[in-house]
């Protein structure tokens, strides 16, 4: 195993677990009940064809290629999830399918290491070799989460199977860019296989596949000298001269967290500053409250060329600074996790809290929501308002349902599904949250680094023994955090303690003796630990009201209300018969009272406040009169944006009009 030197280290596979608490409930959700049955729906040969297309392709079964052509990645980012869980304890089951289908995966690649589906039906079928012929067929894309997949499997099994699969495509990139550099720049559309050769190195500790990672980043230099390139895709411009984050978020997303790993391999003062001044760009503009991103479905890129003939169409992507829609937000799930996969490396890089924070508020709110707390079902777009009656419909994954696939639900009923014809976030979501307790430690040089606050354990190896740490909370419900260290080596070491950036008040003290807690930073203790020291951390979780920049025209005097790292949202549920989140007013020093209550089974913190429900006005009128009578007071409940939609068709809201 390839180590680097660096602020911390991702720690070894099965070092860390969630337990107890929001991110157990969640993790043991996809254990139970997400991953089983999206096992299912992959491997229907009617609904997805997922697995029956590596059977086709490798003669197996007769048929052609069905889905989209990403649709293998699909199953590789399942199969990475179904292997987090294997690493969490042992499923005889399910690592019988895990070896099954990785044996299929096998059969099905091509000798000299191509392994796409779509490609090798067609070559079978019709004699046709079309390898990288269409950019946007997504076979690096397929290629670099078979990679991961692969890397974890090895880590988790100690097997090489599926290892010797990536080794063989990576083999395959290195001869295409000896023989054809430029069709492999231009073969970089999401490009999830910077990170899966820079695992790969990392695993093996062959220098030939860093060497690719460096090779596929800086080839990409080459499509913008063609004139092929555009914002929409990150290759208008060069690395070097790229300035602001453009284009499909998701594919952004994936190339910053790309170079990102390479940094944490080969160190680069330039490339760094640039990559910080991209995040920068994203934090400080272009993401929404509850981590999202990718604000529009459609539109024109706003860092084109002035002239129109150079102005890129883009697609569920970055708009321009402070361009956050609610009801049209797009916020592909996707590009949450890209961006997450990028903070994380970020994070390694540089143990800066502001990268943990950005992770923190992702989870608990895009991520989490994304997925429905009881029957499997998930959200593709995140948006932050809800209507009913629209006179548009809105556009999103499943609207080009296949076949037998259902259409979505019209747009004032958007309701999580449980499988879509674009299927690419669904797998997403459950392998990141499978390994979601990998976010939560990372390794110092000394010590252990404890970034996010769930329970569960975390256990670092150092020159002299273990550091083993175990977490007692129910954090984001609750604000105490007790951290007991369960195994502690023979010399000093340290701990270090996130102080999310937001906490100011937050407390922290060790065996009932105060530490400096400082919000934005990580608190720091070297010492001789012994079992049963004790840490705790209080983090104020008070309700707090939010306004945005000025320029975001949306939320213009609008509040949003957050309790810790947690949004909260009104839901048309939680309203009297009759009013609409559009209705309410919520007062300038409004006071909330919390309380627990269940949504399908899990326990949630709701916030209740008097808000003002505004007179009405004619609805149909596209201007109006302002009416002359006041408002009225109405009791309302606020839920946390995660647990939205779990109860039915409804309208939300997250931005609500202020009253002064």
């Amino acid at each position: 195993m390839h180590t680097s030197s660096l602020a911390s280290a991702q720690l070894p596979v099965g070092s860390a677990t969630l337990t107890f608490g929001p991110w157990a409930e969640r993790f043991e959700h996809v254990r139970d009940r997400a991953v089983p049955t999206m096992r299912d729906d992959l491997f229907d040969d009617v609904l997805s064809g997922a697995r029956h297309n590596f059977e086709v392709a490798t003669g197996r079964a007769d048929g052609a290629h069905q889905g989209p052509p990403f649709l293998d990645g699909d199953l590789y980012k399942w199969l990475e999830a179904a292997v987090a869980l294997l690493a969490q304890g042992d499923d005889p089951e399910l690592d019988t399918c895990v070896e099954d289908l990785v044996s299929l995966i096998a059969e099905a690649q091509r000798a000299d290491g191509y392994l796409h589906t779509p490609t090798q039906i067609a070559q079978l079928q019709r004699g046709a070799d079309e390898t990288l012929a269409d950019r946007l067929n997504f076979e690096t894309y397929n290629l670099g989460h078979l990679m991961t997949a692969a890397c974890l499997h090895h880590a988790v099994t100690g097997r090489t199977t599926l290892l010797a699969v990536a080794e063989r495509a990576a083999g395959f990139l290195i001869n295409l860019i000896a023989d054809n550099p430029d069709l492999v720049a231009r073969s970089a559309i999401c490009p999830s296989h910077y990170m899966g050769t820079v695992e790969l190195f990392r695993t093996t500790g062959d220098s030939r596949y860093l060497q690719l990672a460096r090779d596929l980043i800086t080839l990409r230099d080459r499509v913008p000298a063609s004139g092929l390139g555009g914002d929409d895709n990150q290759d208008r411009l060069t690395f070097a001269e790229t300035e602001a984050v453009v284009g499909h978020a998701v594919r952004s997303n994936y190339l910053y967290a790309g170079i990102a790993d390479l940094l944490l391999e080969e160190p680069d003062e330039d490339v760094a500053a640039r990559l910080t001044r991209l995040w920068e760009d994203v934090a400080n503009a272009k993401v929404y409250l509850t981590g999202g991103h990718g604000a529009l479905y459609d539109g024109a890129s706003p860092d084109g060329f002035p002239w129109q003939e150079q102005i890129t169409k883009v697609h569920q992507s970055y708009g321009r600074p402070y361009q956050l829609p609610q009801i049209t937000a797009h916020n592909e799930t996707c590009a949450t996790i890209g961006n997450m996969l990028w903070s994380w490396r970020m994070l390694l890089r540089t143990g800066e809290v502001r990268y943990a924070d950005s992770i923190e508020v992702a989870v608990n709110n895009t991520l989490f929501g994304s997925i429905g707390i009881g029957d499997p079902g998930y959200f593709y777009t995140n948006p932050l308002r809800q209507v009913g009656d629209l006179p548009y419909p809105l556009r999103r994954a499943g609207d080009t349902a296949l076949d037998p696939v259902p259409a979505p639900p019209p747009s004032d009923e958007r309701l999580r599904q449980r499988y879509l014809s674009c299927f690419c976030c669904p797998p997403n979501i459950v392998r990141t949250i499978a390994r979601l307790s990998e976010y939560c430690y990372s390794a110092l040089p000394d010590g252990l680094m404890i970034h996010q606050y769930a329970g569960g354990r975390g256990t670092v190896t150092t020159a002299d023994g273990e550091l083993a740490v175990e977490q007692h909370t129910d954090y984001p419900r609750s604000g105490t955090v007790r951290i007991v260290v369960t195994a502690a080596p023979s010399s000093p070491t340290t701990l270090a303690i996130r102080v999310p950036t937001w906490a100011v008040g937050a407390t922290l003290s060790l065996n009932g003796e105060a530490v400096d807690a400082i919000p934005g930073r990580y608190a720091k203790v070297r010492r001789g630990w012994s079992v049963g020291d004790e840490i705790v951390l209080e983090l104020p979780l008070s309700a707090r009201k939010l306004v945005s920049h000025a320029l975001v025209e949306e939320t213009t005097n609008q509040v949003a209300i957050q309790r810790g790292p947690v949004v909260y949202c009104v839901e048309s549920t939680d309203l009297p018969d009759g009013v609409r989140p559009s209705d309410l007013l919520i007062p300038r020093h409004a006071e909330f009272t919390e309380a627990t209550a269940t949504i399908d089974g899990a326990e949630i913190v709701t916030l209740s406040t008097v808000a003002a429900r505004r007179p009405a006005v004619d609805p149909d009128a596209l201007y109006a009169d302002l009416p002359t009578d006041d408002p009225t007071d109405v009791a309302v409940t606020l839920i946390p944006y995660a647990a939205w939609a779990n109860r039915g068709a409804s309208e939300m809201s997250v931005w609500l009009p202020l009253r002064w």
